[in-house]
């Protein structure tokens, strides 16, 4: 079973403290229906090789091309306090990135409203000013009433089968290993250097 993921498009707030998180809305009762829909179809599959996303460039991304990659999955914002980590992401992504690991990020705009540009918008950033060569899916919502199936999949031991999860802030981290299980979490003041995030890089 694949999804397709929804772009989103949300207003800009003033760069927050991640203490006082907020939850974007919907766009719309639509979008709110499909992926409501889409929540419960996702009970019936829980693996994470199931996902077929859309990149910044609009491509169709499977999941199961990430089959036997050490995968870490990012969601990220532009105008946060934690936008830097971009470099360190990219310096972990061309050291270690390849046929055993990668990185995946997901642009989002709920804690905030640190991501308030368009998936064109969110490619020129990122590649201006950071270089960022990793895969960069298309903007979606990864905490509230509209989470995307990937992020539902990742904070839902009923569907991980492993643990429930907590995305607090732009730039939260989860870990996956090569068969595709859940294995952890990392808050966004931890590093994408971090010796644990490195160890699990390299695969030791």
């Amino acid at each position: 079973m694949k999804y397709i993921l929804p772009i989103l498009s949300l207003a800009v707030i003033s760069c927050g403290n991640p203490s006082n998180e907020e939850n974007s809305p919907s766009e719309s009762n639509d979008n709110a229906t499909a992926m409501a829909e889409t929540s419960v179809d996702m009970q019936q599959s829980a693996s994470f090789y199931d996902f077929t996303v859309q990149t910044l460039t609009g491509e169709e991304f499977s999941f199961e091309q990430l089959r036997g990659k050490r995968v870490l999955v990012v969601n990220t914002a532009s105008e946060c306090g934690y936008t830097p980590q971009y470099e360190q992401l990219q310096e972990l992504y061309a050291q270690y990135g390849g046929d055993n690991f990668t990185i995946v990020g997901f642009p989002a705009n709920n804690f905030g409203g640190q991501e308030p540009g368009s998936d064109e918008q969110i490619q020129e950033f990122c590649q201006r000013n950071y270089g960022v060569e990793f895969p960069m899916m298309s903007k979606i919502s990864v905490k509230g009433d509209d989470t995307h199936p990937v992020y539902q999949w990742l904070t839902s031991k009923d569907m991980n089968g492993v643990s429930d999860g907590n995305v607090r802030w732009n730039f939260h981290k989860f870990t996956i290993d090569e068969n595709g299980n859940w294995v952890g979490e990392y808050p966004s003041n931890v590093s994408p250097l971090d010796d644990e995030i490195l160890s699990f890089a390299q695969g030791s």
